[in-house]
């Protein structure tokens, strides 16, 4: 292996958790805004109100972590499943990028079916699949367009004599 690809390697193993955490970011970020109103309620309400959102809150939270935390782990496995597939095929695609976030956000949703029916939890796929979209996106852009650490970016060829 060239001092190229080397560098190339080195570069995946910190930018794919790079892309990874954006992706988080980005629709956990679509979440919230779908999610407006309870927020705005929240800042709206008098401070007896507030206090009690917050109590609420302090104790609902942990159960909230839980749910989410099962929901993001079956997204996050077939979201890597993609990831790999595109490192290892040089994917370099906005649109691959983009429908894996989806699928693997309709997957997420798809295999909690048991928790949505029991405690009415992310019970609409709409907001999470553009949530995913969103994802596949911020993904991209930080380390899609640059995958398979085996090809180049950019590197022209010398013409055969």
């Amino acid at each position: 292996m060239d001092a190229d690809a080397l560098i190339r390697l080195v570069l995946r193993f910190i930018l794919v958790p790079l892309g990874a955490t954006a992706a988080i970011a980005a629709g956990t970020a679509v979440i919230l805004v779908a999610h407006h109103d309870a927020l705005a309620t929240l800042f709206e309400a008098g401070p007896q109100a507030q206090e009690d959102y917050f109590l609420s809150l302090v104790f609902a939270g942990p159960l909230l972590v839980v749910l989410l935390s099962i929901w993001a782990f079956h997204m996050f496995v077939p979201a890597m499943i993609g990831v790999a597939i595109a490192e290892a095929l040089a994917v370099r695609s906005w649109v691959y990028h983009a429908a894996n976030g989806a699928i693997a956000a309709w997957l997420g949703w798809a295999l909690t079916r048991d928790i949505r029916e029991e405690y009415r939890f992310l019970t609409e796929p709409k907001v999470l699949i553009a949530a995913g979209l969103l994802a596949g996106l911020a993904y991209w852009v930080v380390a899609g367009w640059t995958a398979g650490f085996w090809k180049p970016l950019g590197r022209l060829q010398k013409p055969v004599p």
